[in-house]
């Protein structure tokens, strides 16, 4: 069973966004087996300003419990393995090919993310005024980087959660 839902979360805290998801999550019909008998869910939670959409698909392929993948409608991340799921090397490897292009422009780069890290809203005028001519455009980036702080929240919520891929963000 496939079902597709769109959902909206607004959150000022990384436990007010592992809850609110959760609880989400908490009201999936269980699956009677396994292939054709389990449910998968694919939620979308966010759009690019090109009108990619931002997906969670339900179940992860490796993992169990309330795991989950980022995906984006439209784009194709890695180099070897072409897949819509973006990956913490994928978002690394262009963040810093932004920041070799435009260190200046980069800065502002840094103020947004460390603002998504923090919970923060951030008005859509503010990301598409961010251009770069190397790799994805900023708004899908940053909208995938949102996306795995959250999922680095729900999966290791008793460790760093979001600290992980922030201090691998935050050393380039």
């Amino acid at each position: 069973m496939r079902t597709t839902k769109e959902v909206t979360i607004l959150a000022s805290s990384r436990i007010e966004y592992r809850t609110k998801l959760v609880s989400i999550f908490l009201q999936e019909e269980p699956g009677t087996g396994c292939g054709e008998l389990c449910s998968h869910y694919i939620y979308h939670v966010d759009t690019a300003a090109d009108g990619a959409r931002i997906l969670l698909k339900r179940p992860a392929n490796l993992n169990k419990g309330f795991d989950f993948e980022v995906h984006v409608e439209n784009y194709k991340f890695g180099t070897l393995r072409r897949t819509s799921r973006p990956s913490h090397k994928t978002i690394l490897d262009d963040l810093k090919a932004k920041k070799a292009e435009n260190p200046n422009l980069y800065k502002r780069v840094e103020e947004l993310i460390d603002r998504v890290f923090a919970c923060q809203d951030i008005d859509n005028t503010e990301v598409t005024q961010i251009v770069f001519n190397t790799g994805y455009p900023f708004d899908v980036i940053l909208a995938a980087i949102k996306w795995l702080f959250i999922e680095q929240d729900v999966t290791y919520w008793n460790w760093s959660g979001r600290n992980m891929l922030y201090s691998a963000i935050k050393n380039i």
